[in-house]
């Protein structure tokens, strides 16, 4: 049987959704549960599980860390995780893609600029007739950017975020992840719509993040019956001490 080979984004093990599904209120226990799941499945399927190096290796020790995990968390990423560069020279992308990408991109920002466009009407418009004829221009101007101006600002954020970031690659990490995924012809796993989006235009596989612990649990539920008797084997083993070497793929 071919070995499955997968690509892991950020997302596939900070996913809030994913955390939600198997249980788990801390980020740092969802993670763990996640890499542990990893751990069987390579052990036991010889499922490697890879991640762009240093791009996306970097954006999960960072989150990590940022969010007070202890080091186990760490070395379960280190070990469990094969750390590769994707070969950005050799893997082929058709003209075609980037001719989409490009016309895409341009039809965001343009929807962009418009809701930019809406926000300063806007803004222009409540000035206009905010009442303030015993005020000073200090005050005035205080009191417009405490009550119009920072409220619009803040849903002109929102709405820009929406209508120009959603659904499209925009980090290095992300287009790191569907490289190296060609180049091994492996699945990606992510919650990110624009990894999703142009994975499917690349005839890249895509596993969303809340279901990735799902298979792998599936896949689990399925070992072989004869390895299921020795496992308790194993474990008495490695409860008197390491009389057996381990074979990593």
């Amino acid at each position: 049987m071919l070995k499955q080979r997968f690509v892991l984004d950020t997302t596939a093990l900070t996913d809030l959704q994913t955390r939600e599904v198997m249980g788990y209120a801390s980020l740092c226990e969802g993670m763990k549960a996640i890499l542990d799941l990893i751990a069987d499945a390579r052990l036991q399927f010889g499922i490697s599980c890879y991640v762009p190096y240093p791009s996306v290796y970097k954006e999960m020790y960072e989150f990590a860390s940022r969010n007070g995990c202890d080091r186990e968390v760490i070395a379960k990423i280190d070990t469990w995780l094969v750390k590769k560069s994707p070969d950005r020279y050799r893997v082929d992308v058709t003209s075609q893609i980037f001719h989409e990408y490009v016309a895409y991109m341009r039809e965001r920002i343009n929807r962009g600029m418009g809701v930019a466009e809406d926000a300063i009407w806007e803004a222009a418009t409540e000035c206009l007739f905010m009442e303030n004829p015993q005020n000073k221009k200090k005050e005035y101007r205080e009191e417009v950017e405490r009550e119009v101006i920072g409220g619009i600002i803040g849903k002109f954020r929102n709405k820009y975020r929406a209508a120009l970031r959603y659904g499209i690659l925009d980090s290095a990490p992300d287009i790191d992840v569907l490289i190296l995924a060609k180049e091994l012809d492996a699945a990606v796993i992510a919650s990110d719509y624009g990894i999703e989006k142009w994975a499917e235009q690349l005839g890249v596989r895509f596993v969303p993040a809340n279901t990735f612990p799902m298979m792998i649990k599936e896949y689990l539920k399925h070992l072989p019956e004869n390895e299921k008797e020795i496992e308790p084997q194993r474990q008495d083993q490695k409860k008197k001490g390491p009389s057996d070497e381990l074979e990593f793929i």
